[in-house]
């Protein structure tokens, strides 16, 4: 486990410092005791089973959850039922996903009838949302821990308060000012993590949710940044995803300004780290220097996702995204000039309030255009608290469906003529997994996030090989091994 500590050391005989982390491995030795009697008593490890949802950074949140209850002394388990404790960490950026929660709440209220002992803690971009937090308080007692983005630190701390009190406990902060480092984490992968380098965003895009429930944006100091990968680095990482709501805005924000580029020619110089990669970047803030920074690192992959949204700048305006389909444009060409190389992918939305069949258009001119190598298409839904969802000329779901098909279809199409263009050359992949559908295969991700499937073992999971490139599948390489070259 990531940055894990020896509890044995903390005098408890104390009261809890005000000072972080320190007051967190108060907590999680505190909490360990109690783990500790609690499994004595029932003749076994408590269980937890940590369910995330979401982004990245949601993922990253729930490895840092994970790692502190680990270090409590609960054991993972894979099943919710007959664990001790569940963890669901929340997204909320789109409508219907508040409504699932609530479908799984019914569920885990069945299995704590049960289990009584059962314990439900809710965190997350949800809980961010007042109202939820009181219909989860009102019509959900059942619920144990409630707590949001801004505090997901002190799960020891919180969940320790509850089971010492036997009350609901509910925390959320509306903002953070602070940024706890040096945290424990369970990271997924032993050769590849994310690395957190800011939260919150400033962007308020008129569709989304996530300013109001991440919080301004707030960056981590270059130095802790640095100290982290390394760290990640002697730990076996190989390569590492800089993640943050709009990293390209990174820095603005610290006492003494550092930009997005800088810093990432700073994590290029780390010795041992093979692979950078970041998300997500905003078109408005992606500036010639980074384009530069991304050109001259060798070790940053040949991937960036520059998010679309629409092609048509009047669109644009009213989603309130600070640059116009020429603009774009221009910066994908500055990026194909530079980098030839660089695969491009993009997120975009169909059937925004007020889009015409023009507008529609314009985002079609833009996929020929550019022929991203792949995109996520998505169809817009109303997400209440935005200005989006009481704007007028909301579009009719059977017009929007016909538009998401021609889309879709134009998607496919070029990223399927895209990914073979580099059919029977040798790349690098990191080899990440066995492959599930073919014994004897492996899967290995190339640094433009393509996967190749090849033959080999498990024994080369983590590992950076050469493999040419024999058959282009529509979204995937088959592939082999190549000798490694002196």
């Amino acid at each position: 486990m990531f940055n894990e500590k020896d509890l044995t050391a903390i005098d408890l005989t104390q009261e809890a410092t005000a000072e972080e982390p320190l007051r967190q491995y108060y907590f999680m030795a505190k909490l360990r005791e109690l783990v500790k009697t609690l499994s004595e008593e029932r003749g076994r490890p408590l269980l937890v089973y940590n369910l995330v949802v979401g982004c990245q950074m949601n993922a990253k949140d729930s490895e840092k959850l994970l790692g502190i209850l680990l270090q409590a002394g609960f054991v993972e388990t894979e099943a919710e039922d007959g664990a001790d404790l569940v963890v669901y960490n929340t997204c909320t950026v789109r409508e219907n996903a508040n409504q699932k929660v609530y479908g799984r709440l019914g569920y885990l209220n069945s299995l704590k009838r049960q289990n009584p002992d059962m314990l439900i803690a809710m965190c997350g971009c949800m809980m961010q949302e007042p109202h939820v937090v009181e219909t989860i308080r009102t019509k959900y007692r059942f619920v144990d821990l409630v707590f949001g983005t801004h505090n997901i630190y002190k799960i020891a701390e919180l969940l320790y308060l509850r089971v010492t009190t036997g009350k609901m406990v509910i925390d959320i902060l509306k903002d953070a000012k602070t940024i706890v480092e040096d945290l424990p984490a369970q990271r997924k992968y032993s050769f590849k993590s994310g690395v957190n380098i800011m939260f919150g965003c400033n962007n308020f895009c008129t569709y989304c949710i996530v300013p109001y429930v991440r919080g301004r944006e707030r960056s981590r100091k270059a130095e802790d940044i640095l100290k982290e990968i390394r760290q990640l680095v002697a730990d076996g990482v190989v390569e590492v995803m800089l993640l943050g709501q709009n990293v390209n805005s990174y820095g603005k924000d610290l006492e003494e300004p550092v930009s997005f580029a800088s810093l990432l020619r700073r994590v290029n110089d780390i010795p041992g780290l093979k692979r950078i990669r970041f998300m997500t970047s905003h078109p408005k803030d992606l500036s010639d220097e980074l384009i530069e920074a991304m050109r001259d690192c060798e070790k940053v992959c040949r991937h960036l996702h520059l998010p679309l949204q629409s092609g048509s700048s009047r669109i644009l305006e009213r989603m309130n995204r600070h640059y116009t389909k020429e603009q774009y444009l221009m910066l994908v060409d500055k990026i194909r000039r530079e980098i030839p190389d660089m695969a491009l992918t993009t997120d975009i939305i169909v059937g925004f309030p007020g889009e015409t069949e023009e507008d529609f258009e314009d985002t079609m001119d833009v996929v020929r255009r550019v022929r991203y190598d792949s995109a996520f298409t998505f169809i817009y839904s109303k997400r209440t608290g935005t200005p989006a969802a009481s704007m007028p000329d909301q579009v009719a779901p059977g017009v929007v469906k016909e538009r998401f098909d021609r889309l879709l279809k134009l998607v496919q199409q070029i990223a399927s003529e895209t990914v073979g263009k580099d059919c029977g050359k040798v790349l690098e992949a990191l080899v990440e997994e066995e492959d599930e559908h073919q014994p004897g295969f492996i899967t290995g991700r190339l640094s433009n996030n393509v996967m190749v499937h090849f033959p080999g073992g498990r024994e080369l999971i983590g590992t950076i090989v050469p493999v040419r490139l024999t058959e282009a599948k529509g979204f995937y390489y088959l592939g082999r091994m190549e000798p490694y070259k002196e």
